[in-house]
């Protein structure tokens, strides 16, 4: 049994962030990864090309700034290099291969209950603690639509996690399903590789699709087309509810903030979110040190 003051689970940006608040303030702390390596979904599950969306300055985690000669525009390696930076610098040390089983509130004894499976040395490990940060991510877990037919589809299918570059899909014709950031980028980064794009965008002119028989695919609108790979850049699902209990108070059926915006990340018993609200780099910042100063305050009236 490990009794901790904090445990984190999950070491991206939030998870990472809110370790770095917490050692300003000099509060104790556990954080456990299931992933080997942090930042997993930028370092493996991330497209060459990606760049972050908004500028740098609105884009840097608590406390650390980007090099003075760093572009406005962050592109995926030098983001992965400034997290290795701020893992540095903070000294944060995560449980790599550390998953999380359950997490139960204790109200007897007042502190959350973790069962954790270490995947490299395959043992179970049990943490007591007395606040739990959830930082596992609003994109656990991929998010692929039922369409009929699709797993009679002939060609590739992938997610855009595992999507790296149009260079594999040259002289094909690809579609992509999705049309947000990610959906808009790989798009035009097929297009650019020379192959032959479309995108599906929900919308009453061109609605959806309505089926796929074999690699023709049939949509709403009546249109027909053959394409010999499908990438699917429709977001993903957050698998906190699969492994929390007691966490009502603060999340949601899929795992999201039940609470507006600005009181979102804090539940009851002591239980926090950060980065599961949507709202970017900022504000997995503005989580982390909203939770490291409300910890900071509890522990003060706990000891007062």
């Amino acid at each position: 049994m490990e009794n901790v003051v904090v445990l984190i689970v999950g070491a991206g940006p939030a998870g990472l962030a809110t370790a770095a608040c917490l050692t300003q303030l000099s509060i104790p702390y556990v954080i456990v990864e299931r992933e080997d390596c942090s930042a997993s979904l930028w370092r493996n599950r991330a497209y060459d090309r990606l760049k972050l969306h908004l500028a740098k300055e609105f884009c840097e985690l608590p406390h650390m700034s980007y090099p003075a000669d760093a572009p406005t525009y962050i592109p995926k390696a030098l983001f992965v290099k400034y997290v290795d930076n701020y893992i540095e610098c903070f000294n944060i040390q995560p449980k790599y291969l550390t998953s999380v089983e359950s997490s139960t509130y204790d109200s007897d004894k007042k502190v959350w209950s973790i069962v954790a499976h270490d995947m490299a040395e395959c043992k179970r490990i049990n943490f007591t603690a007395k606040f739990l940060v959830v930082a596992s991510g609003e994109n656990s877990a991929e998010n692929i639509p039922v369409i009929p037919g699709l797993q009679n589809f002939p060609g590739e299918t992938i997610h855009s996690s595992r999507y790296k570059s149009g260079k594999t899909f040259f002289g094909k014709s690809v579609l992509v399903i999705g049309s947000g950031n990610s959906g808009m980028e790989i798009a035009y980064d097929l297009a650019t590789h020379g192959v032959n794009t479309s995108i599906v965008i929900r919308s009453p002119v061109q609605g959806s699709i309505s089926e796929i028989m074999g690699n023709i695919v049939k949509f709403q609108s009546g249109g027909e087309i053959s394409f010999d790979a499908i990438v699917f850049a429709t977001g993903y699902k957050s698998t906190v509810n699969m492994w929390l209990k007691n966490g009502e108070s603060m999340l949601n059926d899929n795992g999201l903030p039940t609470k507006e915006h600005l009181n979102h990340w804090k539940g009851e018993n002591r239980l926090y979110c950060a980065g599961l609200a949507r709202r970017g780099l900022a504000g997995i910042a503005a989580d982390a040190k909203n939770i490291a100063n409300d910890i900071k305050s509890m522990i003060s009236s706990m000891s007062g």
